[in-house]
């Protein structure tokens, strides 16, 4: 998740943003937090498309399409408003590992992952269908896996886009390498073009790369038009089924239905009467299930909703026979924070020696800066106040952080003040004759604020660290 920019919205609907998620052709994917605090990933529609009547007309009637995909292997909208300003969908968060991500960072799959895998996204893709879409942008980045089976996401408005691409010149709506033929030569597009891209999918994630090569989006999309799929590299038996999926022709390609009997694990014959254990994330490779347990608790503790507002419960009413119940102990007092712990000491310390250093001679045989700027001491005057002024913002933002997000821009300010105050340090040091024991207490407040400035750098509050840095 990144950081929202300053033209982010910070409120979409009744949803608080607080993150990005995304972004694509046809808008951006924003994390939000509904008022009682669930997550959603809400995806707002880019101003040229919202500008289109026609688009709205579609984007409300694929909506309502979309609201009635239940699959369990896809991500349910939840909210919708077509009619706004700018139109935006919402749906459940799904804190997943994105499928891309995962084939990059830890390479191919073994065949029986791939197999598994292509069943759940045949299931998702039914259920799609079943509502009467056409995901039209299938990819690797809309797919999340999670420890019971991976999720779709990221459909409902494809449809409604790709009709207004037709008025909008240069514009397509797709990923190179995973679109079907007839979507890139202007034929209907149907649920066979939806298992041309999941074939493309599956042949990307056993072998790690596309079937259809690399290069420019032109490039890519004539050899899915014209060449055949290179599958030479797709290991081992069992996922023949990929080739029937990338035919060009989508009558020969296999319907979902089909694609879930043949992908879906076999349970083998036994003469034990010993139920089969449910899958897990063991059907995920071992790198990616290791990688799925450590990123997705720092995903979920990146933004944490406000808590509810616990109400008092009412103490019971004794009866005669019960007995009575020790006090409860009172709740430890929580943590300190960056508001009022020994994370926040650099600034005051920096601020403290910085004042210091300005009213006492930095060296032996010179002036106190404040009152001797005339003769050349304005430069350590301005560096000295500009890191007071750093370190003030960013107890500001320690107290602050946990309800807003913070900009990167103090950090930077404050990694200048770093810079120009350790210079002035340099500087004084070649004026005493690199003997520090030339300095007074003006020198030596200056070495500590530096110091105390670089470790306020490293303890800066920041978005992603939150108020306890």
């Amino acid at each position: 998740m990144d950081e929202l920019q300053p033209t982010d919205p910070r409120q979409v609907g009744r949803y608080r943003i607080t993150g990005r998620l995304g972004g694509g052709g046809m808008g951006q994917v924003y994390l939000g937090h509904s008022p009682s605090g669930r997550l959603v990933a809400v995806k707002v529609v880019r101003p040229e498309l919202a500008q289109d009547p026609g688009f709205r007309r579609r984007f409300a009637r694929e909506v309502e399409a979309a609201r009635r995909v239940t699959g369990f292997f896809t991500a349910a909208v939840v909210d919708a408003d077509p009619e706004g300003a700018t139109p935006w969908l919402a749906t459940a968060y799904v804190p997943g590992l994105p499928l891309n991500e995962a084939v990059a960072a830890h390479g191919p799959w073994p065949v029986e992952s791939v197999r598994t895998l292509g069943a759940g996204l045949a299931e998702a893709l039914e259920a799609i269908h079943a509502a009467g879409l056409v995901h039209r942008d299938f990819k690797p980045s809309n797919i999340l896996l999670a420890s019971d089976g991976p999720r779709v996401v990221d459909f409902g408005i494809s449809v409604a886009a790709e009709a207004t691409a037709l008025t909008h010149t240069g514009m397509i709506v797709g990923t190179p390498g995973f679109m079907a033929p007839e979507q890139l030569v202007g034929r209907p597009v149907t649920p066979a073009s939806d298992v041309f891209a999941l074939g493309a999918v599956l042949a990307y994630v056993a072998t790690g790369t596309s079937p259809f090569g690399t290069g420019s989006a032109q490039a890519l999309n004539f050899r899915i038009a014209y060449e055949e799929p290179d599958l030479s590299r797709l290991p081992g038996p069992g996922l023949e089924i990929i080739e029937r999926c990338l035919a060009k022709d989508p009558g020969q390609r296999p319907s979902v239905t089909t694609l879930i009997g043949e992908l879906a694990p076999v349970r083998r014959e036994s003469r034990s009467a010993e139920p089969t254990a449910p899958r897990t994330a063991t059907w995920l490779p071992t790198p990616v299930t290791g990688a799925l347990s450590t990123t997705l608790p720092l995903m979920s503790a990146r933004e944490i909703p406000p808590p509810a507002i616990e109400r008092p419960q009412p103490a019971p009413v004794p009866t005669p026979s019960a007995r009575p119940t020790a006090p409860a102990r009172p709740a430890a007092p929580p943590p300190p924070t960056a508001s009022g712990g020994r994370t926040t000491y650099p600034f005051w310390t920096a601020i403290l020696a910085l004042a210091i250093a300005m009213v006492l001679p930095p060296v032996e045989g010179s002036t106190v800066a404040l009152t001797s700027m005339s003769e050349g001491s304005w430069p350590f005057v301005i560096a000295a106040a500009f890191g007071v002024g750093t370190c003030t913002t960013a107890l500001f933002l320690a107290h602050s952080s946990h309800t807003a997000p913070v900009p990167r821009w103090p950090r930077y300010l404050h990694a200048l003040a770093t810079v120009l105050n350790g210079s002035l340090l340099l500087l004084y040091h070649s004026v005493g004759e690199k003997d520090f024991a030339l300095y007074r207490g003006g020198g030596y407040a200056l070495a500590l604020a530096s110091v105390t400035l670089l470790l306020g750098l490293i303890r800066f509050p920041t978005s992603r660290r939150g108020a306890t840095w």
